[in-house]
């Protein structure tokens, strides 16, 4: 972390011995040496104390920290919108492949095992997705060149930005349409069991 060597860089400039500093923070030198080889943490009072003993503000302080978290955080959110696309994709493969032969090819019980596994599938794929949209929500993202970007941890700049937000609006519509078909389609499906079942 950046701030262990804040802290070890601004008590050199000062002059002071870790046992100097300790005494001035209200703290044991061993907390300074801990504070310096990155063993913890200082807790928010130490923070300010340190902040007022060397002269600098608290985002001075902590800043190189708080962007290290930052990409922590994105890192890990990365990842997670790459496992929660893996995983959708699959349900979705799952669905085509294992559920229709089992329709298909064992009757009646066939029917009851493909509807339960199909519902398993579905929510399995559903969480998926929507686990994916709580990350590109959160993270303001949605067309598929700003997906990358995220994944990748780069930025995109304004005039790319405004180009991305006029392919949602497009992206939207196509979903719409998307929905429509697809409820068209379960009504169908649903109508032709129903008559294969009488």
């Amino acid at each position: 972390m950046e701030l262990s060597k804040t802290i070890k860089r601004l008590r050199t400039e000062k002059g002071w011995s870790q046992e100097t500093l300790a005494e001035k923070a209200y703290v044991s030198r061993q907390t300074i040496s801990n504070w310096e080889t990155e063993k913890n943490y200082p807790d928010v009072h130490s923070l300010l104390i340190l902040s007022d003993l060397f002269g600098v503000s608290l985002d001075e302080l902590i800043k190189g920290d708080v962007e290290t978290m930052k990409n922590t955080i994105h890192n890990k959110d990365a990842s997670a919108l790459k496992r929660a696309e893996w995983c959708g994709v699959i349900g979705l493969f799952l669905l085509m492949a294992v559920v229709t032969p089992i329709f298909e090819n064992f009757g009646m019980i066939g029917m009851v095992i493909g509807a339960v596994l199909a519902g398993a599938l579905s929510v399995f794929t559903f969480m998926s997705f929507h686990k994916m949209e709580a990350i590109k929500s959160e993270h303001d993202i949605q067309t598929q060149r700003e997906i990358l970007a995220f994944i990748n941890g780069e930025t995109l700049d304004y005039i790319e930005k405004a180009k991305e937000l006029e392919i949602r609006k497009s992206n939207r519509r196509g979903m719409i349409v998307a929905l429509v078909i697809s409820g068209i389609s379960i009504i169908v499906t649903a109508i032709h069991l129903i008559k294969m079942l009488i």
